[in-house]
């Protein structure tokens, strides 16, 4: 299958062509700088110049491809939708890959999966009115597929990297938010690229958590953090307050409490998460 992406050049994006190209796919993939049609070359794509906002550049893109994974993120919502509209109209019945997340569940109260109501933070709350946009395509023949991806992890980490690895590494223990007994709903990068190309033979309509069936708490993953950077388990509690301080508008999502279930996929799709220890993952770093 010819299959056309962005973001491709990103921590996720490069996992996905790894995987599309392993199994037998052909990829192109956008690519808005030098650097970055580097990257995505390396990784068994060819690049494709443009940028979210060239939105002709994206519809002629889509065009020459048989479906589209949409991992990169715009500036604003509307953005986002101006970019997955070209792309679906040129996409017509091919299968259109639209990337959410997890935090639009806001605190799950529990086990959840997604059908949870949404009770998202400031930081992602436009994203409802993108994915309704999408998602109601199907309606007119077309075949949207939304993945909420969890917390990834695996390889760089990321956003735990940059939020509580480094800074806790340089400051002799890792912090966590309040007391930690909040859930993270994590998934392995790996894992999470291997749901992207299972989900090219979803149904139209379909939603799929981006989960790895494992969510530990945060006080657990700041421990285990803390004994990979050999810091010996030194961990920090740090209020809500001085965490909006240090990281922004983002520690409010570190701050739900999130349990996830990955069922629909593996009943779906039959993908199988193989990084079921992240704890283990983390402490190992």
């Amino acid at each position: 299958m010819k299959v056309f992406v962005t973001g491709g050049s990103g921590y996720i994006g490069q996992a996905v062509i790894h995987r599309l190209r392993r199994h037998g796919h052909t990829v192109t993939a956008l690519a808005r700088s030098e650097s970055s049609a580097t990257a995505v070359s390396s990784a068994g794509a060819t690049a494709v110049d443009g940028s979210l906002t060239d939105l002709a550049g994206l519809n002629q893109a889509a065009a020459r491809a048989e479906a589209v994974i949409h991992l990169a993120q715009a500036d604003t919502g509307e953005a986002d939708l101006a970019a997955a509209t070209a792309m679906q109209d040129a996409l017509g019945t091919g299968t259109y890959i639209h990337t959410g997340g997890t935090w639009v569940y806001g605190n799950t109260h529990g086990l959840v999966d997604e059908d949870a109501p949404w009770d998202p933070p400031q930081l992602v709350a436009w994203r409802r009115p993108v994915e309704d946009a999408v998602l109601a395509r199907a309606e007119h023949g077309g075949h949207p597929v939304v993945i909420r991806a969890g917390l990834v992890y695996g390889g760089a980490n990321r956003l735990i990297d940059t939020f509580f690895t480094q800074p806790g590494a340089a400051a002799g223990a890792i912090p966590y938010i309040g007391d930690g007994s909040q859930h993270w709903a994590l998934i392995h990068v790996d894992d999470l690229a291997d749901l992207y190309v299972a989900a090219l033979h979803a149904k139209p309509g379909s939603v799929y958590a981006g989960v790895g069936g494992i969510n530990p708490t945060a006080h657990d993953v700041a421990q285990a953090i803390s004994t990979g950077q050999g810091l010996r388990g030194k961990i920090r509690s740090l209020t809500l307050d001085a965490a909006r301080a240090q990281m922004g508008p983002i520690a409010d999502a570190f701050a739900l409490d999130q349990q996830l279930t990955p069922a629909r996929a593996l009943t779906e799709l039959n993908w199988q998460p193989q990084h079921t220890r992240p704890l283990d993952h983390f402490a190992r770093s």
